[in-house]
């Protein structure tokens, strides 16, 4: 055989066997960066935010801001972000709910009527009807009610109270407390398998609880090596793990089962949040701090980053829409720090005003 017909044969036999890799490969490992920002809505207004909940079915979005909850039709967001740079008006605000008093989470039923608000400025937790967006109950909690979960197995809704370090549970018929539960330090974001198990973070102790909803009561206590302040949380049901954001730009993966730590993923500066992608098996990490979010592929090996997107400063929380396949994040623009006190060593920057915004990204 020639020296030319060597060569020819050979490179098209490479050619051919990187065509079939890349149509072996999943679509979101074949591409580089599969995920990109298609729209931002502004939704205005003043004071901070936390959590953010999707409600698929529904295509709503509850943001919690402030002393008040807006919500936003996801349906009528327009694709594309303008290439002027400028915000998105192609949005509806389906309505606010109001009178609240500091907003921390919201938690929707299974039967698509009620939603339940961790109103940590109120200490309660307060009930509004989903078609109507009008309150229809107050009922007190702990002392700053933060995380905040519906259980389907038991029908009750879970408050997890960041300084009282305890969990009110109430019963979603009747809208009464059956119990409060003590937690071994101060709780952050919760997570639920919808069988009557609940996880929820203690971010001063650098540990996770494991909660059985129908007997009240912590059933595990583990330590989460390598992992300071966890807060964001998100479960993969079926596979059986648990994924916690924590500082130091690290993300902790435990064996929702045994409490055994099966890796620690390496993400951007100072998330606030976590989501599951169980159709893909991606986990995402917001970062507020580096202004990214960080795309990890839970299948693999090791757990590696495929994606480190550009996002915007302090898109620190999330949730995902596994219908639509968006994810959600929140910000705002911000002024200089103030300097430290005595009361207060680590002061919020104040929130330039109507520059609240939902990120919006999608493949």
């Amino acid at each position: 055989m020639s020296n030319l017909r060597f060569r020819f044969l050979s490179v098209a036999f490479l050619a051919a066997a990187l065509i079939c890799g890349l149509l072996a490969a999943p679509p979101f490992l074949a591409a580089q960066k599969p995920y990109h920002i298609v729209d931002r809505w502004k939704v205005g207004g003043d004071g901070w935010w936390d959590a953010l909940t999707a409600d698929p079915q529904a295509h709503r979005l509850y943001l919690t801001h402030g002393v008040r909850v807006d919500v936003v039709d996801t349906q009528t967001g327009k694709s594309g972000v303008p290439d002027d740079g400028s915000m998105s008006l192609g949005w509806k605000l389906a309505g606010s709910i109001t009178g609240l008093h500091g907003t921390h989470g919201v938690a929707l039923d299974d039967a698509g009527k009620f939603g339940y608000i961790s109103d940590g400025g109120g200490n309660a937790v307060v009930v509004f009807d989903r078609a109507t967006l009008a309150t229809v109950a107050t009922i007190p909690a702990g002392a700053n009610p933060d995380a905040i979960v519906f259980e389907p197995a038991t029908q009750t809704v879970w408050a997890f109270n960041g300084r009282s370090k305890d969990a009110t549970v109430i019963d979603a018929a009747t809208r009464k407390v059956v119990a409060t539960i003590p937690l071994p330090g101060k709780p952050e974001f919760a997570a639920v398998d919808g069988k009557g198990t609940i996880f929820d973070n203690i971010e001063d102790k650098n540990e996770i609880v494991r909660i059985d909803a129908r007997g009240k009561k912590i059933t595990g206590e583990w330590l989460l090596a390598g992992c300071e302040s966890p807060s964001g949380l998100a479960l993969d049901v079926a596979g059986g793990r648990l994924f916690s954001a924590c500082d130091g730009k690290k993300m902790a993966v435990t064996d929702a089962k045994t409490g055994k730590s099966l890796a620690t993923a390496a993400v951007g500066e100072g998330p606030d949040g976590a989501a599951w992608d169980a159709a893909h098996g991606l986990v995402f990490s917001p970062n507020g701090g580096s202004e990214t979010l960080t795309v990890i592929d839970a299948s693999a090996p090791g757990y590696p980053a495929i994606e480190e997107l550009a996002t915007q400063r302090g898109a620190r929380t999330i949730d995902y829409d596994p219908i639509a396949d968006r994810i959600y994040l929140v910000t705002a623009e911000s002024g200089p720090r103030p300097a430290p006190t005595a009361d207060n060593s680590h002061p919020r920057p104040a929130i330039v005003p109507g520059s609240f915004v939902v990120v919006v990204i999608g493949r």
